[in-house]
């Protein structure tokens, strides 16, 4: 019989503390968590120092945090749980062929109030810093049909947001204007949507909160490689959370959060006579029907 150091009941104690009336769902995950919390800190014999220093960090991540940055999520990115997530979320959905269009993780800088813009429209509104590298200009297109008839999906929403070339969104830095390099667009009569946009440039997570003090004490980089948020929904369809990302970029084989899934690499190409954009992409995006079962029916 195994001997323990510690009072070997103490966490069976605190898992059939929870009530008669829990979610079974709910007391499986909070079962798990405390059992592994409780093994983490027995096989580590965690003193009160260190825990005291984990729970000041959770703290400042939510003393942070606020409408336009979730710190929490940064955190939980560095250390690769919400890619993880992502991943297992991503893996259950195919096993159901609920995967066409492959996920990615949302990321510490959504705004829910990003305003709608018309097709072909520009979400550059605040041009790059010379000293930051003016950027090339990229005109990105697609079509969002149905995943099972292939057919275009008219009215579908398309959001998209991303990081100027100083490495910053726009609610970090005063000096671009409010939602630049932001905007959502509804698919047309052919489910096509259109928008001009930077080509993405690498650039580090913030670096003045407990994210970025993990990483430094974990001995990472902080670089995330070039991508592009996208959120695409539609009525009767499973919303689509992911990014895509530059084949170009030096960061792919090493993101800091661990997002980047091969099927969502793209290649960004030469645009000919368009005096606004020398680069084009086309991106297309497959939605799942809600309640599509694993036989595709």
């Amino acid at each position: 019989m195994t001997s323990h150091r510690f009072d070997p009941n103490f966490t069976d104690n605190v898992v059939n503390a929870m009530g008669e009336n829990v979610n079974p769902r709910f007391r499986q995950l909070m079962a798990s968590l405390i059992r592994h919390v409780h093994d983490f800190a027995r096989e580590n014999e965690l003193t009160v120092d260190e825990w005291m220093a984990g729970v000041q960090l959770m703290n400042w991540a939510g003393q942070m945090s606020d409408a336009k940055r979730n710190e929490g999520q940064l955190v939980c990115d560095v250390i690769g749980l919400e890619s993880l997530v992502d991943e297992i979320t991503f893996k259950l959905a195919d096993e159901a062929t609920d995967a066409p269009t492959a996920t990615a993780i949302l990321g510490p800088f959504f705004r829910a109030d990003t305003p709608f813009r018309s097709n072909g429209e520009s979400i550059v509104k605040t041009a790059p810093k010379e000293k930051d590298g003016r950027g090339e200009l990229a005109y990105m297109t697609g079509q969002v049909v149905d995943f099972v008839t292939k057919k275009p999906l008219v009215g579908a929403v398309v959001e998209v947001w991303q990081a100027s070339t100083n490495g910053l969104y726009e609610q970090q830095d005063p000096d671009q204007e409010e939602f630049n390099l932001r905007g959502k667009f509804k698919t047309d009569e052919n489910g096509k949507y259109s928008f001009y946009c930077l080509r993405p440039t690498p650039y580090p997570v913030p670096d003045d909160g407990p994210a970025g003090k993990l990483l430094k004490m974990m001995d990472r980089h902080p670089f995330r490689p070039a991508h592009i948020h996208i959120i695409a929904t539609h009525n009767g369809y499973k919303p689509l959370t992911t990014q895509i990302f530059d084949r170009k970029d030096p960061y792919l084989t090493n993101d800091s959060v661990f997002a980047v899934k091969d099927s969502l690499v793209v290649d960004f190409v030469e645009r000919k006579g368009d005096p606004q954009a020398g680069l084009e992409l086309n991106y297309d995006v497959r939605l799942v029907p809600d309640g599509l079962k694993s036989n595709g029916a």
